[in-house]
């Protein structure tokens, strides 16, 4: 039986002919097959057989030259055998939000990875050293394509020692670590630390129709961001009174910064100055409406 594999699971996968027709070949070009075991389905094949199969075919593939058919029908043989190596890491990132297809689509191109760069001569077991290929792989697809703000890798990875360092002194401390402690413990400064923690903001964001899940009555995010602020009309007012106060003379300043800066009375005022309450009185209002008035060119 000739592998079938899924062009878009394994891209650099050359899709080759069964053997039945490679046999209709010249014997030039399938001596390199000969020998090989019965491979059965592949549904079929358990892990034992699996690991023995493959290592049959990796002594095999050692000696055919690449490019060749036979070496494409020992490789996608190999990638067939062990799919199974690729959905067991798969589910390890089960409960992420891409789909399982495309988890493992990406773990086959790390499989292809492994079978090229593995050596019987090394003396260690396929499944072993394929592993942390395969899950490296899923591992960077997530770390590329699943930030909602494209962020240095830098900072990707700073995020991900952030959390593990944060776990670990959180339960030798029995609290959360602060800026300082996280930046001893990874060798950081204060600056490097919060940078990664801001970055960290980027990962993940929430819809402005999203529902609060505590209390639905809230409603939706969209509508408890935004709020008029009403005190910007009044720095408008300040920026512009500025320069038409400091063209008055200095007891006229004096009487506004007393009556509001200091919240003190006209006759508070008056006590103050040597004057009556009345003529605060006349002066404060002379100064408000020449202040009024200036407003009112500006504009």
């Amino acid at each position: 039986m000739s592998p079938r594999l899924d062009a878009s699971q394994t891209q650099r996968a050359t899709s080759t002919p069964p053997l039945e027709c490679l046999e209709e070949e010249s014997a030039d070009d399938n001596v390199g097959l000969a020998g090989l075991p019965e491979i059965p389905p592949y549904d079929e094949v358990g892990p034992v057989d699996a690991r023995a199969l493959s290592k049959t075919l990796f002594e095999r593939l050692e000696s055919l030259e690449e490019g060749t058919h036979e070496y494409s029908y020992v490789r996608n043989t190999l990638v067939e055998l062990n799919l199974a190596l690729v959905k067991f890491a798969a589910s390890r990132f089960r409960s992420r939000s891409e789909p399982m297809e495309d988890i493992i689509q990406v773990g086959t191109i790390g499989l292809i990875k492994a079978i090229d760069r593995f050596e019987l001569s090394r003396g260690v077991e396929f499944p072993t050293f394929a592993m942390p290929t395969i899950v490296g792989e899923v591992k960077r697809f997530f770390r590329d394509t699943s930030w909602s703000v494209r962020v240095p890798r830098r900072l990707q990875e700073l995020r991900l020692d952030l959390a593990k360092a944060g776990d670990e002194l959180a339960q030798q401390l029995d609290r959360a670590p602060t800026v300082g402690e996280l930046a001893d413990r990874l060798g950081l400064s204060n600056d490097e630390v919060v940078e990664g923690m801001a970055a960290s903001n980027a990962y993940t964001a929430s819809s402005l129709d999203a529902q609060p899940e505590e209390d639905d009555s809230e409603g939706a995010l969209a509508d408890r961001i935004g709020y008029e602020d009403h005190g910007l009309e009044g720095i408008e007012y300040v920026e512009s009174l500025k320069p038409l106060i400091a063209e008055l003379p200095p007891r006229d300043k004096k009487i506004l910064s007393l009556r509001f800066v200091a919240n003190m009375t006209q006759s508070e005022i008056g006590d103050e100055l040597g004057i009556s309450q009345m003529h605060v009185s006349r002066l404060l209002s002379r100064t408000l409406v020449r202040l009024r008035r200036g407003l009112t060119v500006e504009e």
